[in-house]
């Protein structure tokens, strides 16, 4: 794929420059497993398919100043095997968690008065040579200046300075979700330089079926909770949580020190323990868990027309195949309070670093290396081959309950 064939693509999905919270592991997840999906007949998988929800966002979001360059080598895959086709090329993905409370959302979350709001947000950056995801947690609360929204019917929604979460709001005036992730990938493009190959929006009730699909997530749960607003009654120590009450743990605000970012930690303590359970898992001898994993994403979430392909899916996830779990990574953006009554807090100058490794493919802590502006991507080796790698880490749900403390 030529230089300019590859700005295009972009294009149509949200851009980006060259290079979870909850729904980020997810993500993720569901790739992997995707990747041994190769299992299935071409039937089932064209039944598949038409459980994904898509919408193109490209008109709504900027055009890309930069592209990466692509591997020329990219297609020399063997036959059997599912291509990637972003071999050679790193990825940026917005993920968002919706606080939509229509239908059967409403009946989880609680009715609430009109609007639409992201309860979620974080950038996932798999790595070009697909052997490192990093997760970028954004906090709902943090100031920034959100961007002026396109909308699908020409029209654009004014933004302001204020709480990161209005972006989304003001995309979703209309209760389309594809228009939300624009808004909030418009702000986040504008915010932070990093441009976005694909979105993905999943809702209340798909978080709850992903989970039961795969017989709940193992935690360690360092204090007894009882919150009787959340209707979240929790015993301490090692034990699995399922749907219903992941969601509740994911959500919850009435514990500890009642902050966002509290509970951004206890998200990603939970999807990074989801993440090594389902890896872990030997999904190749258990197709119904498969199928139902795969049907549980594709009918909760919103996602661009490319991300939403099985075929593109099937070829990014067998890439992943060979990751390991010590190499997927959780951060929330460097943070300090606003110093007034207003709650919010602020970006720290370091987090222009941890976007501009992003951009660079670098890992979002530094990795090696600080040096941000000269360093080529650790990753961008083409002749660096995922399946010859040496066999990843992998733990079952046992060996995750058996690390709990006390």
């Amino acid at each position: 794929m030529t230089r300019n064939e590859r700005a295009a693509k972009r294009a149509r999905h949200g851009t980006r420059v060259g290079g979870h919270r909850v729904l980020g592991a997810l993500a993720a997840i569901t790739a992997g497993v995707l990747g041994f999906g190769i299992v299935m007949g071409t039937m089932y998988w064209e039944n598949l398919q038409h459980s994904f929800t898509t919408q193109d966002i490209s008109g709504l979001v900027g055009d890309p100043t930069e592209t990466a360059v692509s591997n020329p080598t990219a297609s020399a895959t063997q036959d059997a095997d599912p291509v990637d086709a972003e071999a050679g090329n790193d990825i940026n993905v917005l993920l968002v968690g919706s606080d939509s409370r229509s239908g059967e959302n409403g009946a989880i979350g609680g009715k609430v008065s009109g609007g639409m709001r992201s309860d979620t947000t974080m950038i996932m950056h798999i790595s070009a040579d697909r052997s490192r995801i990093d997760f970028l947690s954004i906090p709902r609360d943090m100031r920034v200046r959100v961007s002026d929204c396109k909308m699908l019917d020409g029209s654009t929604v004014k933004g302001w300075t204020g709480k990161f979460n209005i972006a989304f709001s003001n995309g979703g005036k209309h209760g389309n979700e594809a228009e939300a992730a624009a808004c909030t990938m418009q702000t986040l493009q504008d915010l932070t330089g990093i441009k976005f190959d694909h979105y993905a929006v999943v809702d209340f009730a798909g978080f709850e079926n992903m989970i039961n699909a795969v017989d709940g997530v193992p935690m360690c749960i360092e204090k007894k909770i009882n919150d009787r607003r959340s209707k979240l009654h929790i015993k301490a120590g090692a034990q699995v949580l399922n749907g219903k009450t992941a969601l509740a743990y994911a959500r919850v605000r009435h514990i500890g020190d009642g902050t966002d970012l509290q509970r951004i930690e206890r998200q990603q303590e939970l999807m990074t323990n989801l993440a090594k359970k389902v890896l872990g898992m030997n999904v190749l001898t258990n197709a119904p868990q498969l199928t139902l994993l795969l049907k549980s994403a594709g009918e909760s979430m919103t996602m661009d027309p490319e991300l939403g392909s099985l075929s593109y899916l099937l070829g990014l996830g067998f890439s992943l195949r060979n990751i390991d779990t010590s190499n997927i990574n959780f951060m929330t953006v460097p943070w300090k309070y606003a110093g007034d009554k207003s709650g919010d807090v602020l970006a720290k100058d370091e987090a222009k670093t941890v976007y501009k490794r992003i951009k660079n493919d670098i890992p979002m802590d530094g990795g090696k290396t600080e040096d941000v502006d000269t360093l080529t991507s650790p990753s961008a080796d083409p002749s660096v081959s995922p399946s010859v790698a040496p066999t990843p880490e992998r733990q079952t749900q046992d060996e995750i309950l058996a690390s709990c403390k006390g």
